[in-house]
């Protein structure tokens, strides 16, 4: 590691409170993605999470090794079906005996969809990893009767049709799901399966929430934020159009955001950072202004219920991307109140040369975040040098910072990518409300080369170690290696 050339300052005031940290942006995405690229054919789902004949399955088929996993992260909701796929999904389709159940030709990705995995192995799934559910209704060839029928199914005490259906086929029990996306990317014309205008979106939405809250009157609805993405006011105008028809209808706003990969580094860490955040911010502001405007006791608050880097190869770039998310849902935490990592397949590695699942730094970082950042965001004073990427991108922070306040644990932490590709950065950080326990704990993910690939020969060298540096009193002195994301969680 480079000698430290820069320096920099963080403060940290526990008054500052931003809001508490909703542990459901802890969340993971699922969708069975089929492909055939090059000859070689494969499935998200079905081989790597469900496989019935596989010695690592449990007694409903689903990997042993991702459900064991998934819970050390202590997820909190999984979002289920889709994804892409919902907008062709017919629900019957994955219910009932696995042999009566049809194949069908699955539109969104173009692969034959046996239906093995439906409504009631989903939830068992997601008993099993001590998750909620989230449902992802079909909003595309869908109708306001299948929603209800759905949502019946799921939720209704035996006495009526679907739920006896799903009584006789061995769950009698209602399984209570509380959330229930309208759809999944609804205004993607060139990908999704019956795009709609954002008009005849809300319109359709709007009959759907009705009639299915007269099947349950205690759901909860995420409304569909934009996902297409154009340089022009095209995505803000379907925000602005959505939280203003569905306020009071939907609570979340679905939004969904891939870091693009660059060649460029700083186009990568920095640039792709920023755009980030005006993806947060801006809906943040439209969802801000509409509450105000009709006098609303809360916000429509968002929900980014797909988010991920794009994996490129993987290795240490798109784990200090994930850091890089988790600091912005932290940051805004009085916004963001529910986000899903994609996917529930991409928690582990995998080795193809061994056949072997393990954990990557990137699982250590997810699980840095989803065990330890739970309580109050504080809004932190951060003093850097910062980088310029083009004529737009300017003034960028070489230090992306979280703080949260673990009040009933009496310590906060601290978490830091250092951007600066070569350059350690030796910063100062103070308390503004007391002093610091004598001792902080330390674990950092770093490593020489950015671009080497995870592999399964490394697994035991990724595991992060943990390390204590004094404090004293009020301060604490630490160099945050070059392209390193860094906890630090410190005592009071």
């Amino acid at each position: 590691m480079k000698k430290a050339l820069h320096e920099a300052t963080i403060k940290i005031d526990v008054e500052r409170i931003i809001d508490d940290i909703d542990p459901k942006i802890y969340g993971v995405f699922m969708e069975p993605i089929g492909f055939n690229r090059d000859g070689v054919a494969g499935n998200t789902l079905y081989g790597p999470v469900y496989n019935p004949d596989s010695p690592l399955a449990n007694a409903d088929g689903f990997n042993t090794e991702y459900i064991e996993a998934a819970k050390e992260l202590r997820l909190d909701n999984m979002r289920w079906p889709g994804g892409n796929f919902t907008s062709s999904y017919n629900w019957q389709d994955g219910i009932g005996p696995k042999d009566k159940r049809p194949v069908r030709k699955e539109l969104a990705w173009r692969v034959n969809e046996s239906n093995q995995v439906g409504t009631d192995e989903w939830v068992q799934l997601n008993r099993a990893i001590h998750t909620e559910n989230v449902v992802c209704l079909n909003m595309g060839t869908g109708t306001i009767q299948d929603a209800c029928s759905w949502l019946e199914y799921c939720n209704g005490e035996p006495g009526t049709h679907y739920a006896d259906l799903r009584a006789q086929f061995g769950h009698p029990e209602p399984y209570g799901i509380k959330y229930w996306c309208l759809g999944n990317e609804v205004d993607g014309s060139p990908w999704i399966i019956a795009y709609k205008p954002v008009e005849e979106y809300c319109k359709f939405a709007k009959e759907i929430a009705k009639a299915m809250r007269r099947v349950d009157p205690h759901i909860t609805f995420i409304a569909n934020g934009s996902s297409y993405y154009q340089p022009n006011m095209d995505w803000v105008e379907w925000n602005w159009k959505v939280l203003n028809e569905l306020r009071g209808v939907a609570d979340y706003l679905s939004l969904h955001r891939y870091w693009e990969y660059s060649d460029d580094y700083y186009a990568y860490m920095g640039k792709e950072a920023m755009v980030l955040e005006e993806k947060i911010s801006i809906p943040a502001a439209q969802a801000r202004a509409v509450q105000q405007i009709y006098r609303m006791a809360e916000p429509m608050y968002l929900s980014f219920d797909e988010w991920a880097p794009h994996p490129h190869g993987g290795g240490l770039l798109t784990t200090l991307a994930v850091a890089q998310f988790f600091n912005a849902f932290i940051r805004h935490a009085d916004m963001v109140k529910m986000a899903n990592y994609t996917l529930l397949t991409s928690i582990l590695g995998y080795d193809p040369t061994h056949e072997k699942h393990f954990k990557t730094p990137f699982f250590y970082v997810f699980k840095m975040f989803s065990n330890a950042c739970r309580g109050k965001s504080l809004d932190t004073y951060v003093r850097c040098e910062t980088f310029d990427v083009d004529d737009f991108y300017k003034g960028i922070p070489y230090l992306d910072v979280s703080t949260v306040y673990a009040e009933d644990d009496h310590a906060l932490i601290l978490n830091v990518v250092n951007r600066h590709k070569d350059e350690a950065i030796t910063t100062t950080i103070s308390s503004c409300s007391g002093d610091f326990a004598s001792e902080a704990s330390v674990q950092e993910v770093y490593s020489e080369d950015l671009k080497a690939p995870y592999t399964y020969a490394e697994k035991d060298n990724y595991i992060p170690k943990t390390r204590t540096v004094a404090t004293d009193k009020s301060t604490l002195t630490y160099t945050f290696p070059p392209h390193s994301f860094t906890q630090i969680i410190i005592g009071r």
